[in-house]
């Protein structure tokens, strides 16, 4: 990414607490469809997507109890953090049109109230952008400080929660590419599967899967035997 290129990158975050912050209320989320805030339906919806759209289509061996243990827990931490607002839920690269060097947006139809961090997850962990690790830092604190005209952030409480929800992204959008890889054979999703599986591997060497034993381990499998038969 050339320097003109990361400052629109910093522009489109430090836009996206606008979007949190400024659209929440309980008349717009009155008008959110099919639900107006985060809840367990959601979040166990997304979590069976994984397992259903891409643990399953990868052949994978695993306990689905043991699994859905560690699902209920990560969906009660997930649940359990405090700072909400509009959740745009798909905010990513491919949903920002630029204009005349202006960012627009699009494609917020399932917005819903929800924990801020999900949107910075999305955006910084697309699986297809590949941004390195310095300019992903350089991007949260470019949201942080745009963030903190609307509530008081410390770095290190956000990047504990943050890493919970990449985990859960992570998660989710390896279900979308099983699903629109591995069952429809589209192969852009294919070809985006490796990267969504160094995500994963990020978050078994960062921590955030050892409150889920089970996850944890069926994520090291996954990690050490990648579906290199799949993706060809």
């Amino acid at each position: 990414y050339n320097e003109d290129e990361q400052r629109m990158l910093r522009r489109v975050v430090s836009d996206l607490p606008r979007f949190q912050f400024e659209a929440a209320s309980e008349e717009v989320y009155e008008h959110c469809y099919p639900l107006k805030q985060m809840d367990e339906t959601s979040v166990m919806f997304d979590l069976n997507y994984f397992k259903y759209c891409y643990l399953k289509l990868t052949g994978t061996e695993f306990h689905e109890i043991h699994l859905e243990h560690d699902f209920r827990q990560l969906c009660a931490d997930l649940l359990a953090v405090e700072e909400v607002g509009f959740m745009y839920r798909d905010f990513q690269a491919r949903n920002v049109m630029l204009k005349d060097g202006t960012p627009y947006y699009i494609d917020f139809q399932g917005g819903r109230r929800g924990p801020i961090y999900y949107d910075v997850a999305s955006f910084l962990w697309q699986a297809s952008a590949k941004y390195s690790d310095a300019l992903r830092q350089m991007l949260i604190d470019e949201y942080i400080a745009s963030a903190q005209r609307y509530m008081h952030i410390d770095r290190a409480d956000f990047m504990q929660n943050l890493q919970l929800f990449v985990l859960f992204r992570t998660l989710q959008v390896l279900g979308a590419y099983g699903f629109r890889g591995l069952w429809e054979r589209k192969k852009h999703f294919v070809d985006s599967i490796p990267q969504a599986l160094e995500n994963l591997s990020q978050c078994l060497q960062n921590g955030s899967c050892d409150r889920y034993p089970y996850l944890k381990e069926t994520a090291l499998r996954l990690v050490q035997h990648s579906t290199t038969s799949f993706c060809h």
